[in-house]
């Protein structure tokens, strides 16, 4: 028979679900129509408003168009060295949207030209070659694009084009921007790296600027991507990474902030460094148990070992309210008995923690850290017979 053990200890853990909401604060007022303030760190949502209303995603559309790019070359479908024909497809961008590399049927840029006009100066023309290049054509690729939303559960996003025009149908929400966004920076971080906190970028001897300003206002935005349309107004995906003393030498934190339809560019601005850094300065940053390292070791029936050693998957870490941390408590719920064997790995309950007042904060499996053998004949023999008068 399965109950529940309770544990209480003052503490604060990982997540098990990603971007749980941290403890509820107060952000600043912000004018902006739809935003969501994510720390990647601790997989928390900070700050959100309206942030599942679908919307005109605007350019913000390629950062979905990069991701597909990028799992090509992963998959080595392509290389960044392969040269791309430019269609008359990708020529006839210039007729639309101001935002081009300025390339044309002449002309034979590499993959990694492209991704640099894409993602640097927000080029329709380089994101359709690149779409091209990968789908054979734009139907195609618009599909992977849907397939990979799907994949991810972004239920209030839906592509027509790879560009981010606007057109009927084609519609995301600030959450789940936010989600793309952070697949990028954590499935990619070398290609992160490379291209979106490029400042500037010249092709064929024509110099565009990054139009993510932030990226010259503030040394520790490093990324992402702007967005403009008339449905849309003005838009921008910001990501930032500061240094905490409690993360350890090295460890920086990371937020990544979505602010949709605000009402210029320098709106954008201003309201995404106004939420970055309340996120930054409102929450601190807790790392309480470590990889490897036990949280509870409790009684094993039936093993060649009589403890076992629980903890979580990775190191813990959980955002809360500045000055807060002393003040929260873990709850560790798990299977009782346990009996071996159990494997490494093997999840046997869940920790809950909590304000001191019982409001969740956050919760992570709890798994066993190393495998406990069965015992031999003898030994599993004497523990039925306990189990029975226990």
């Amino acid at each position: 028979m399965k109950t529940l053990l309770a544990l209480m200890v003052a503490a604060a853990t990982a997540l098990s679900a990603p971007f749980v909401h941290a403890q509820a604060l107060q952000p600043p007022e912000l004018a902006a129509r739809q935003y969501v303030l994510l720390d990647l760190t601790t997989n928390q949502t900070l700050a959100e408003r309206d942030a599942d209303v679908a919307t005109d995603p605007a350019s913000l559309t390629k950062l979905m168009t990069a991701y597909i790019v990028f799992s090509a070359l992963r998959d080595k479908k392509l290389t960044l060295e392969q040269t791309v024909s430019v269609s008359v497809r990708a020529w006839d961008e210039r007729k639309g949207d101001p935002s081009l590399m300025f390339i044309d049927t002449t002309m034979k840029p590499t993959v990694d030209e492209l991704l640099h006009g894409m993602i640097v100066i927000s080029g329709n023309d380089a994101s359709v070659a690149l779409a091209e290049a990968v789908g054979g054509s734009l139907d195609v690729f618009v599909g992977m694009m849907n397939r990979q939303a799907q994949a991810w559960g972004l239920k209030n996003t839906a592509f027509k084009n790879v560009t981010g025009l606007t057109e009927p149908g084609h519609k995301s929400s600030a959450r789940d921007i936010a989600v793309i966004a952070s697949k990028i920076v954590r499935d990619f971080p070398q290609q992160y790296a490379r291209y979106y906190g490029l400042k500037e970028y010249t092709y064929n001897k024509i110099r565009q600027d990054n139009r993510n300003l932030l990226l010259r206002r503030d040394a520790t935005v490093d990324g992402m991507k702007t967005g403009f349309t008339d449905a849309a107004g003005y838009c921008l995906v910001a990501s930032a990474a500061r240094e905490y003393p409690n993360l350890g030498a090295g460890n920086k934190r990371r937020l990544v902030s979505v602010v949709l339809g605000t009402a210029s560019r320098d709106a954008r601005l201003s309201e995404s460094q106004k939420l970055l850094n309340w996120g930054f300065s409102a929450f601190d940053p807790v790392r309480l148990f470590e990889v490897g390292k036990p949280i509870v070791t409790p009684e094993v029936w039936k093993g060649a070992s009589k403890q076992a050693k629980l903890g979580a998957e990775g190191s813990v870490v959980i955002a809360v309210p500045r000055g807060e941390a002393d003040k929260l408590q873990t709850r560790v719920e798990r299977t009782e008995p346990l009996v071996a064997p159990l494997a490494k790995g093997q999840r046997v309950g869940t920790l809950k923690v909590t304000t001191a007042a019982g409001a969740p904060v956050a919760e992570v499996p709890l798994v066993v850290l190393d495998a406990v053998e069965q015992a031999g004949l003898l030994g599993r023999a004497w523990d039925a017979v306990r189990l029975w008068i226990k």
